[in-house]
């Protein structure tokens, strides 16, 4: 959204072990530090920030398991890539089509890393901005024409979190249970995943993501300062079918504003920033919409965005 204000500390951890130790150092000194990812769904108090923010951008490294034999990786960052049944992982990645992620990996260049390899299963997220740990923490996804699911969960295979103990625990794809828009983590937090793909042939990969990417570009304002969907999908049945974008639509919140915060003209469930906005402006926003949508529709949206407030986030 490109709003908001300074914090008391930021961290930059360079490796998961790192990361592991700013966590801990901040619970030690009695800071709950947040997690900045690629602040794609989050929105930041104007006022600044007390405490400790801990940001993943140098957690970047995407790469193939080892083919060291030891079921690790080898530069030191000691990521566990066993197999959920204690066999080891095989180094051949034409049979063996997964990436080990650190959490700061950003999903566009997540999806062009797979596509360019020809592995196939992220390639409806083409276009989503942000980084792998929001987008596990969130389970980031979206609705298939026919009013299916895609969703992150879809290709993870296992997830790396530091629990709230400050100890590295490794959740297996049949442990983990996520929901809509929500990875079910509680108090851990993410510092890699083992994701696994379908090999399919490069350039059906290539032509598929880029019609996934055309088709979010006609309906969705992807170039515009944005903080992505503002609101969760309401249960359809509550509903009576209809997306949060279209319940507020029909409310009459397209256009709305508050000074330079904008609801998008294309589509709903999008708040814009047209260059000045502020966070106060966003978070006042926000409020109106939702308002609107419970007076027309009497149906309560739940914010998918996070609020980083220096009152309490939300």
């Amino acid at each position: 959204m490109r709003v908001g204000g300074p914090v008391e500390w930021l961290l930059e951890p360079a490796n998961p072990d790192e990361f592991r130790e700013a966590i801990v150092r901040a619970r030690e000194l009695g800071f709950e530090p947040r997690i900045l990812g690629g602040g794609a769904n989050v929105v930041i108090d104007d006022t600044g920030l007390p405490g400790v923010v801990i940001a993943t951008e140098r957690l970047a490294r995407v790469f193939r398991p080892s083919a060291s034999g030891d079921g690790k990786e080898t530069d030191g960052s000691e990521f566990d890539v066993n197999l959920p049944s204690g066999q080891m992982v095989q180094p051949d990645p034409a049979w063996d089509p997964r990436l080990v992620c650190w959490a700061g990996a950003p999903l566009p260049g997540l999806c062009r890393k797979a596509r360019d390899l020809g592995y196939s299963g992220l390639e409806k997220m083409a276009g989503v901005p942000g980084q792998l740990g929001g987008g596990i923490a969130m389970n980031a996804g979206g609705k298939n024409s026919d009013g299916t699911l895609w969703q992150m969960s879809d290709v993870v295979d296992s997830i790396r979190v530091v629990d709230p103990n400050g100890q590295f625990r490794d959740i297996t794809r049949d442990e983990w249970e996520p929901e809509y828009r929500d990875g079910k983590l509680g108090d851990s937090i993410v510092s890699g995943a083992v994701l696994r793909f379908e090999p399919r042939p490069k350039l059906v990969v290539q032509e598929d993501t880029r019609n996934y990417l055309k088709r979010k570009n006609a309906v969705q304002p992807v170039t515009e300062w944005s903080a992505g969907c503002v609101f969760k999908n309401p249960d359809l049945e509550v509903s009576g079918g209809k997306t949060a974008g279209q319940l507020v639509d029909e409310a009459g919140g397209k256009g709305r504003s508050v000074g330079d915060a904008v609801i998008s003209e294309r589509h709903g469930n999008f708040l814009i920033n047209r260059g000045e906005a502020t966070a106060t402006g966003v978070f006042q926003l926000i409020d109106e919409v939702r308002s609107l949508v419970q007076d027309h529709a009497g149906i309560t949206l739940e914010c998918e965005v996070k609020l980083w407030r220096a009152a309490g986030d939300s």
